[in-house]
């Protein structure tokens, strides 16, 4: 070989390893970005759960997938960001499941007055495959991938005196929620229901439009209606569970391998750890409400029975009333509730 040929064929040699060791800019490939959307404010648990997950995410896909976070419902309430991570227009979030249950309404029934006899049976029955199987697949049908669960909180009745017998909310103007259970609930006690959007329930008390509510201690304190509805009776209504969901397009569009970096990222923190977490919280708050001067009722367990008497009844007419499958999901959460008591 000539000289002048050994040197073109160095500097070649050279340039293709350089070229090897820093690839321009634009031929790195992009890290794909996710929308997450919660209503939870800051320096709440969502938010600190979902900034944990963020990272998750990161680590588990070393880099090439991010969480873009809005919380305190920057996108919009979670009735209607619900909906649209289902249309693709936000990518994932986490919900309560009377949000999820606007695209399922079959999901409706987790709201079924006094069925769970405690947190624990309600966590062991979701967590069967009977009951989660139904929701993933009910999901997808609308769009939908289910994640996993979390937790919003426990419901009790909230007022401006207590509410210790079923009698003493005969006759009351009572504030219903969006599904059906809601109103039913309220309705069998002789109570008179009206659907008070979240946003409007704090002055709707002010006005006199409605005397008792049924919600959780994580959105009573936080939102200010404490301050007018100053006394929360701790009957444990239900327990309201949460849903973390992703557009299905979006997921089934990702590469397998960061689909399967976003779901050890999901795996890393089990439901039964962010449930904990949000309890704990709970117990926090009526700590901070009874220090602020509110008023909190803790009936007996006769007491408790009673209403649970007066509502047993009321379960196959709300289940027919929610229609679609709610009959299937309702056997299934029949049979999850018996493998859990063995």
């Amino acid at each position: 070989m000539t000289k002048t040929l050994l040197q073109r064929a160095l500097a070649a040699a050279c340039v293709c390893t350089l070229g090897a060791i820093a690839l321009p800019a634009s031929a790195q490939p992009k890290p794909l970005t996710l929308r997450y959307t919660t209503g939870a404010p800051a320096k709440t648990p969502w938010v600190t759960q979902l900034e944990r997950f963020a990272k998750d995410v990161e680590e588990e896909s070393k880099g090439n997938i991010k969480i873009d976070q809005f919380i305190a419902a920057q996108l919009g309430n979670e009735q209607d960001t619900a909906q649209q991570v289902a249309r693709g227009r936000i990518d994932m979030g986490g919900f309560s499941s009377g949000a999820v249950a606007l695209l399922v309404p079959e999901l409706g029934l987790f709201a079924l007055p006094f069925y769970f006899q405690s947190p624990a049976e309600q966590d062991c029955t979701l967590d069967t495959a009977l009951v989660t199987k139904f929701v993933s697949d009910s999901l997808a049908k609308k769009g939908v991938q289910f994640l996993g669960w979390t937790e919003v909180g426990t419901v009790d009745i909230m007022g401006k005196r207590p509410f210790i017998s079923p009698k003493d909310v005969n006759g009351i103007k009572a504030s219903a929620a969006a599904h059906k259970v809601s109103s039913m609930f309220w309705q069998a006690l002789g109570a008179n229901p009206s659907f008070v959007g979240i946003t409007e329930i704090t002055s709707a008390f002010q006005t006199g439009l409605v005397e008792a509510t049924a919600t959780v201690i994580t959105f009573y304190l936080p939102s200010g209606l404490n301050k007018v509805a100053t006394t929360a009776t701790r009957l444990a209504v239900s327990d309201s569970p949460g849903i973390i969901m992703m557009n299905k397009r979006t997921f089934d569009a990702m590469p397998k391998d960061q689909q399967a970096a976003l779901m050890r990222a999901v795996e890393r923190r089990p439901a039964n750890q962010l449930r904990q977490e949000i309890r704990g919280f709970e117990e926090v708050l009526w700590g901070m409400h009874v220090k602020g001067g509110g008023q909190m009722i803790k009936p007996t367990t006769e007491q408790r029975d009673e209403w649970r008497k007066a509502l047993t009844k009321e379960w196959p007419a709300m289940v027919k009333a929610i229609g679609g499958d709610s009959e299937t999901l309702f056997s299934r959460m029949e049979a999850g509730r018996k493998s859990c008591a063995r």
